[in-house]
């Protein structure tokens, strides 16, 4: 399965370009305004219509003022489709002063320990309530023994 997520995820070509023009409001997160056009027919004039999207930042790395190359991502959230790819043109302090941006190959990699670990951990747990089931119907099943 996640080798199927890493394919896809390297197939992607859909790159946009945008501005920085929230950060550190969330944790992880950045909005991002991505320029766009829309035709009036009325007028019969193109209109700049810009776009808002929630990014995910997985080191906080991104500043206000930033142009950020982003690209889709699986849903962080319900809001968040999102990842950065790349710094273009930092604000501010210089990128070397910042946390690196995980390469692709990194956030899948993160993203397949993440899911390692959360199946060890659902393993556990069926395995531990199913060892407390028999332990409550064999202590059940002496009761009703001592009880007739």
């Amino acid at each position: 399965m996640s080798s199927q997520i890493a394919k896809a995820a390297q197939r992607v070509t859909h790159e946009l370009h945008g501005v920085v023009v929230s950060a550190g409001l969330m944790q992880r997160t950045v909005k991002v305004r991505v320029g766009g056009q829309k035709w009036n027919k009325v007028v019969k004039k193109w209109f700049s219509e810009p776009k808002h999207h929630l990014v995910h930042d997985p080191n906080s790395s991104l500043r206000t003022g930033d142009v950020v190359s982003i690209v889709p991502g699986w849903p962080t959230s319900r809001r968040k489709r999102h990842v950065v790819k790349h710094i273009i043109a930092p604000f501010g302090s210089s990128i070397d002063e910042r946390p690196s941006i995980p390469t692709l190959e990194e956030r899948i990699a993160d993203r397949e320990a993440k899911k390692a670990a959360k199946d060890a951990r659902k393993v556990a747990r069926n395995a531990s309530q199913s060892t407390q089931r028999t332990d409550d119907n064999t202590t059940m099943a002496s009761a009703r023994i001592t009880a007739h």
